[in-house]
């Protein structure tokens, strides 16, 4: 968790031991106070840890103490100074001011003036502070406000991932995360790795060595565990971690962390990180919302299977794929043999049920990566991704075989058998666009038909005579 707020750190710069212990007394319980004699080692203090208050005095033996304030300013530019001197003039006080200085006190000061005068200056930091911590927490508001266009569970992560490593003003990061609304493995997302070590470090939190980002409880810093393995795994060289858990209201959960560098995170890097968590888990229950309403839209009522949109939509995504990586790509394209006697014979309602049973037979045909649609009517569609034409001819055949030795409920009928024609089509050889694809496939299904039913065809087959006297139009 982030360090808890320390007392301010003041430091006194003055060559009298007497005057060092009245300062040190009249501060004792408002700061961590440190004393010193000289310009040189006040610097040197400096340098070892940063203060909020240096008090110096302007005449010190070797040195100035405008020189000394004109350094602090430029080195340390975050500490005030407050000047006290024992000769002050009007001239003195005013160019003291002019070079940054907080405050001017003259000598000699009383416990009651110095303590009021250094409660005056951390009182005005805390001040400008605060502003500067309202006005980083508003522009990360503000920046939040690209979550809102995320209609994807995924690109909630990324975004928010970009948004903490700019508000963090950090380089790298990780987003871990489970898209459990789909049947899918954890994603993640790099930034500010090289391609060589945002592989690795997939292939590690992803795949070998995940990591349950749902049991993570809330914003922390890492400095060892699980992740820091993988990331050794990775070659990547880090010190400390931000972890970032962000879960919406759903069963979604993921995780950002962002590397330290070397540099410690302070507590305004908690406070900005808790924003964007929370911007980002409630962007992300409204892209898990949207995202399941555009499954539904895509699932046949009937069957249960996808639909014919869903279908057009993988076609596309399959073949630029398969054309990305020139891997082949299959397409059967399906029918029902006399189906419409199932219908007038028995009924819609045994014609449905039917058909809903021959979705789950088909879907335990194929493998998981690969679709199974209705087309429409009793079509049905399959996309056998990374298949050649032979395999899927195999697949189309084990589908016809399976479909014919399956029983179907039939109602007061009693059990039905069923018989499919399937055609065959491949990328790139019948097709390279979805259009052609599906042509060539529904083309050897009709094909099959016209040889007699209960057969598979390819698109190579197209142009071989079709028997004479077929009744392939009539289902």
């Amino acid at each position: 968790m982030a360090a808890l707020v320390q007392a301010a750190r003041v430091l006194i710069v003055d060559d009298k031991r007497a005057d060092r212990e009245l300062a040190r007394a009249a501060l004792e319980g408002m700061a961590r106070v440190e004393c010193v004699r000289s310009a040189d080692e006040g610097l040197e203090a400096l340098r070892r840890e940063r203060a909020d208050l240096l008090i110096a005095d302007l005449s010190l033996r070797g040195s100035n103490g405008l020189d000394l304030l004109a350094r602090v300013r430029r080195e340390q530019p975050g500490t005030d100074v407050l000047i006290v001197t024992t000769n002050a003039s009007v001239e003195s006080a005013v160019g003291a001011l002019r070079m940054g200085a907080a405050d001017y006190l003259r000598k000699p000061v009383t416990a009651e003036e110095l303590s009021l005068a250094v409660d005056r200056v951390l009182a005005r930091r805390r001040l400008l502070e605060e502003n500067v911590r309202l006005r980083d927490a508003l522009q990360t508001v503000e920046s939040c406000k690209a979550l809102t266009d995320c209609l994807d569970p995924g690109e909630v992560y990324t975004v928010a991932l970009e948004l903490l490593l700019h508000a963090l003003w950090r380089k790298r990061g990780i987003a871990l995360f489970n898209r459990s609304y789909q049947a899918m493995p954890d994603s993640a997302a790099f930034r500010g790795f090289t391609e060589a070590q945002a592989v690795r470090l997939r292939e590690l939190l992803v795949g070998e060595k995940p990591i349950a980002v749902s049991n993570i409880p809330e914003i922390d810093e890492w400095t060892s565990g699980p992740l820091f393995d993988a990331c050794a795994g990775a070659g990547v060289e880090t010190d400390r971690v931000l972890t970032v858990p962000v879960r919406g209201q759903e069963s979604d959960a993921g995780v950002l962390w962002v590397l330290g560098d070397g540099v410690p995170f302070e507590d305004s890097d908690f406070e900005r990180a808790m924003i964007v968590a929370g911007h980002a888990a409630a962007s992300l229950d409204n892209a898990v919302r949207y995202s399941k309403a555009k499954a539904k839209a895509f699932i046949d009522d009937v069957t249960e299977l996808h639909n014919a949109r869903y279908l057009h939509h993988q076609m596309e995504h399959e073949l630029r794929r398969a054309e990305r990586y020139r891997t082949p790509l299959t397409v059967l394209f399906l029918d029902l043999d006399h189906f419409k006697r199932v219908n007038d014979q028995c009924g819609h309602l045994v014609g449905s049920r039917a058909l809903k049973d021959l979705g789950r037979v088909l879907s335990t045909c194929v493998r998981e990566v690969d679709t199974v649609a209705r087309y429409g009517g009793d079509e049905f569609t399959v996309i056998l991704a990374d298949t050649p034409l032979e395999l899927g001819h195999e697949v189309a055949e084990r589908i016809r075989a399976t479909v014919a030795e399956a029983t179907f409920d039939g109602g007061r009928s009693g059990p039905l058998s069923l018989t499919v024609c399937l055609g065959v089509a491949s990328y790139p050889e019948h097709g390279v666009d979805r259009e052609t694809l599906l042509s060539a496939a529904d083309k050897a299904m009709y094909r099959a038909k016209s040889l007699g039913r209960n057969r598979v065809c390819t698109a190579d087959e197209l142009q071989e005579p079709a028997a004479v006297g077929s009744d392939a139009a009539s289902g």
